[in-house]
């Protein structure tokens, strides 16, 4: 499956549009992190914990997006977008989204 951000892939013209797919998780603080983390803000740096929490959540979030691509019959998926949303103190939801295309060569 490819996946871009752009409109258009370079040598593959879309024979066909299915429409848009998603992919999202919703996820907590953990309050072990979350001591690393204060701790971390005291002496500056990358606060590692969240790091991983987040690529972990955008790797979830593609798979997902993927899956419902492929259930469509999708080979590629174009304008993939990502955007973020705080649910409450300590919970944010993660959101991608982009066009499940049928592609070919040129």
């Amino acid at each position: 499956m490819i996946v871009v951000t752009s409109e258009h892939i370079a040598h593959k013209r879309i024979v066909k549009s299915l429409g848009l797919v998603r992919g999202n998780t919703v996820r907590a603080r953990h309050i072990g992190k979350d001591i690393l983390a204060g701790l971390r803000n005291i002496v500056g740096g990358e606060i590692h914990e969240y790091a991983k929490l987040i690529a972990e959540s955008r790797e979830q979030c593609l798979d997902r997006m993927v899956i419902e691509a492929e259930s469509l019959g999708a080979n590629a998926i174009i304008a993939t977008r990502f955007t973020t949303s705080v649910l409450m103190g300590g919970v944010a939801e993660l959101l991608v989204v982009g066009t499940a295309v049928i592609i070919e060569d040129d």
